[in-house]
């Protein structure tokens, strides 16, 4: 149902839809959780470009308290979401390389169970980053499905021919099969996250497993901050906790499922980002710091990430 208008700047460029829970398909326990705080003259090249400075902006969420899960409605049609994400700046290379390397560790428990490494898909791949990690633990048929253009474009030159521009359809991997099927940090930035689970578990072998990190809403960062927390973002269509996950992957049709937290490590640089201060500011001390070095210094955090996996 169309339900109202969506503007980037001063370009209207979709309707608005409405939602029921991208898990029970219900809104009978649903319930507002947090009015629209949202302001389009405000979007930038990197309103949807991964690690950004958050804008501190959301739809209307509400929450399923029989899933738990958070989610927005209404949010715009999907269509205009692909051309935002396909047109989205890009400038976290070095996060990208962090990122891949916690990925890395957090997956080999996984990889002692698989029965093979032939086949790998990672879901939003950015600049593949990941892959390149994959293709050191020895697997073989690597690759990535990534929705932006400038990530690939920042991708190295021996990796990028194993990125497919395109959103993940399962569609486009017909005849393919994995055993191993990750996607970190982009579950909540695709309207049916259920679908998009149960595609990856037909793609996988039988014994292939999926990885996922998401975030996690009820985090004690993410309760500090309340809204200012910048996992509440127009991005974001859902936001998870560790029984929302778990479901999530039991309704897909995974056994053997798991969660548990995830601590990040980044420089110091990039979590200044994620604090919430007044942006001038913000920009100031990011750059002071650099300056004097200790903005490249990595550091750990539980930043409120959560990991999740199943076996098929």
């Amino acid at each position: 149902m169309v339900v109202g208008t969506y503007q980037k700047g001063s370009i209207m460029t979709t309707a608005t839809v409405s939602r029921t829970c991208p898990l029970c398909a219900s809104s009978s326990h649903s319930r507002e959780f947090a009015k629209e705080s949202y302001d389009p003259k405000r979007l930038g090249a990197f309103a949807f470009a991964s690690r950004k400075i958050p804008e501190y902006m959301h739809y209307r969420l509400v929450l399923c308290e029989d899933c738990d899960l958070l989610y927005a409605s209404p949010v715009p049609e999907s269509d205009r979401l692909e051309d935002e994400y396909r047109e989205a700046s890009y400038d976290s290379g070095r996060e990208a390389r962090y990122a891949a390397r916690t990925y890395a560790r957090l997956v080999q428990p996984i990889l002692a169970r698989l029965r093979d490494r032939t086949g790998a898909l990672d879901i939003g791949a950015g600049d593949g980053a990941f892959l390149k990690e994959l293709l050191g633990c020895g697997f073989t048929g690597v690759v990535g499905a990534e929705p932006s253009a400038a990530p690939i474009s920042a991708a190295e030159k021996s990796i990028r021919p194993l990125l497919r521009h395109a959103p993940f359809r399962a569609e486009d991997f017909r005849g393919e099969r994995f055993s191993l099927i990750t996607c970190f940090q982009t579950l909540e930035h695709v309207p049916d996250p259920l679908q998009l689970c149960r595609d990856a578990f037909a793609l996988l072998k039988e014994g292939g497993a999926m990885l996922c990190i998401v975030h996690n809403r009820l985090s004690v960062s993410a309760r500090l901050l309340g809204r200012r927390s910048p996992i509440y973002d127009i991005e974001h269509l859902q936001l998870f906790s560790h029984p929302s996950a778990q479901r999530l992957f039991q309704s897909a049709g995974f056994h053997d499922v798991r969660s548990y937290m995830v601590c990040n490590r980044y420089p110091i640089s990039y979590w200044m980002r994620l604090f919430p201060m007044p942006d001038g500011l913000k920009r100031a001390a990011i750059a002071a710091a650099n300056a004097i070095g200790i903005g490249r210094l990595p550091v750990s955090v539980p930043a409120g990430n959560l990991a999740v996996y199943g076996f098929k």
